[in-house]
């Protein structure tokens, strides 16, 4: 039970139907508790705000229609009077109504009678009754407490008072005018309770609303709970086979991209994977040779020093050099071996930078040359001068110096080596040449593989890597390399990287720092 409390289904269901509650309590909140303050806010506002437009529209001719029209459109009550207290024009909703009904008439009686007679009509008959029936104006008697409410806003510093119960609001205001005789005083009056008896008919209809919504989200997070984790389930399984033979790559794609994207990270890690265990599996099949053929070596000398050839200087002397070269030949294995590791860990890098490539080559040759000079290692040079590239300096020479070893090793007895850089093109060039008996025309295809060498060509390099390493590093460079060989002619291996153009060229200083 505690596992199913954690799992992403259920953690998704638990989320979304807190979500739905969160909705519904805010909603009950605001649809019942907090509706009638709300809705006696906004009375209030805009009871303030229509006896500002009264106020401001008093002293306008045809004032009457237009408090008429403000009082209908708001519900309200409203009184004008003097300071005195009486009454010189009153109006509320159904005054309003009342003159926008007779207004109707008019216009309809009116068109009548010009039909009839060709006359305006009895537009005065209808002013005369309007007037009789409005009194002068005073169309209600005044409240009980307007009195009491009148002193209250004549007594007033700022000349309003406001004044609020249960179901009544009520605001007054005094009108300004050029005397104090003809200073008048609006009343302006609104009920509040008319929500009252809403907000149970509110109450019902949200009881049966969050019932059936509730019931809605409970199914609706449970899909979605579901159609979330299936996917999910799905690529925790595959990701818990990673590495292994019974990894499935099928996955059901389309619900979200999130997911497509991690199904097909899973996919290159597994790839990964099995790469890195064909590797582990094939250095254990083919390097195991190679090393245990050294340290046999090693130990075989190493004994017959110690029990036979101690005492022969000579001999001695003999025996502890093979064991000096195998160790040498161990170390090498094991620094091939480890440097081909590091680079299928790193793949493609992206620290590579203008750099002078004619002079790269040259130190190369150079280095090399003063390396093997006791065994009369001779090497021709062709260099073109000034040829940029973007690379890394350490890599492209450890590369060079592959191809340069690996020539040295299978040259003739003239112990010459060809070296030249040109340029093709965009790309640049370097061919490193030897003067062997040639490689296979069947073992050409291979001949980049790992371990190809040292299995194939009777041992001849030190681990099979040498190659491998530089075909790894030419693709780091977005390169290319082949090979050319006969048995007349000897072997050609050739590179081919990119140019840099002028204007990506470092300065010297910067170059010989790299280098």
């Amino acid at each position: 039970m505690k596992r199913k409390a954690k799992s992403f289904r259920f953690k998704l269901w638990m989320y979304f139907i807190l979500f739905t509650a969160l909705i519904f309590t805010v909603l009950w909140l605001l649809q019942t508790v907090f509706l009638q303050s709300f809705y006696n806010a906004m009375i209030i506002r805009n009871t303030k705000d229509t006896a500002e437009q009264i106020r401001t529209c008093v002293d306008c001719i045809g004032y009457e229609e237009q408090i008429d029209n403000l009082t209908h459109d708001n519900t309200l009550l409203v009184f004008i009077t003097d300071t005195g207290g009486r009454v010189l024009y009153s109006s509320d909703a159904f005054k309003g109504l009342q003159n926008q009904m007779h207004l109707k008439d008019k216009k309809s009686e009116n068109s009548g009678n010009s039909e009839n007679t060709g006359k305006p009509g009895n537009i005065d008959d209808f002013e005369k009754r309007d007037k009789k029936e409005m009194r002068g104006g005073i169309y209600r008697n005044l409240p009980e407490v307007y009195e009491d409410f009148l002193d209250t806003i004549l007594d007033s510093e700022t000349g309003t008072a406001e004044y609020t119960d249960d179901s009544l609001y009520i605001y007054g205001t005094v009108i300004d005018a050029d005397s104090e005789i003809d200073r008048r005083v609006l009343y302006v009056s609104s009920t509040i309770d008319g929500v009252g008896s809403s907000v149970s008919i509110i109450r019902i209809q949200l009881m049966w609303v969050t019932l059936l919504s509730l019931l809605a989200g409970f199914v609706l997070a449970w899909f979605l709970s579901r159609r979330f984790a299936n996917p999910v389930g799905q690529l925790t399984e595959k990701a818990g086979k990673l590495g292994e033979q019974t990894y499935s790559d099928t996955f059901r794609k389309g619900f979200c991209s999130e997911l497509d994207e991690l199904s097909d990270t899973l996919d290159k890690t597994h790839e990964k994977l099995m790469q890195a265990r064909d590797f582990q599996m094939e250095l254990l099949a083919n390097v195991s040779h190679d090393l245990r053929t050294p340290i046999t070596m090693i130990k075989g000398y190493a004994e017959m020093v110690r029990d036979i050839s101690w005492e022969d200087e000579q001999q001695c002397r003999e025996d502890l050099a093979v064991v000096i070269k195998e160790a040498d030949r161990l170390t090498a294995l094991v620094n091939e071996i480890m440097e081909y590791s590091e680079m299928q860990t790193e793949g493609l890098r992206s620290d590579l930078v203008p750099l002078n490539l004619s002079r790269l080559v040259q130190k190369t040759a150079d280095s090399f040359e003063t390396l093997y000079k006791p065994v009369g290692i001779h090497i021709e040079r062709s260099i073109e001068p000034d040829v940029y590239v973007s690379g890394n300096s350490g890599r492209l020479q450890r590369a060079l110096y592959n191809l340069l070893d690996n020539a040295y090793r299978h040259t003739d007895d003239s112990k010459r080596i060809d070296f030249s850089l040109s340029i093709q093109d965009t790309m640049a060039k370097i061919a490193v040449r030897d003067y062997g008996a040639g490689i296979p025309q069947t073992d050409l295809p291979h001949i980049w593989d790992r371990y190809y060498t040292a299995r194939q060509r009777k041992g001849k390099g030190v681990s099979g890597l040498g190659l491998a390493i530089v075909r790894q590093i030419t693709q780091m460079h977005n390169g290319t390399c082949c090979v050319e060989s006969s048995d007349e002619t000897g072997s050609t291996f050739v590179i081919m990287i990119p140019r840099q153009d002028d204007n990506a060229r470092r300065s010297d200083n910067e170059i010989l720092h790299q280098m």
